[in-house]
């Protein structure tokens, strides 16, 4: 298996004094969901029928029912 090093980024610097951690086990862990979530969304994505412009207007009158819901 690769070998993956990252820098822990400001605000997370606690998680290097957090004890007895196998960060490897909890990475790895979090990586397969994330990515089996990426494969399940694909997979939908391939089966749609909807073209790029659908999916625009889709979105637009999504944002505008949020944007009704919470603001009046």
């Amino acid at each position: 298996m690769g070998r993956i090093e990252f820098e822990i980024p400001k605000g997370l610097e606690f998680i290097e004094k957090v004890p007895n951690i196998d960060w490897s086990i909890l990475f790895k862990k979090v990586l397969k969901e994330k990515l089996d979530r990426i494969l399940r969304l694909k997979k939908i994505i391939n089966k749609s029928k909807l073209t790029e412009k659908d999916v625009e207007e889709l979105s637009g009158e999504f944002d505008e029912s949020l944007y009704k819901r919470y603001h009046e």
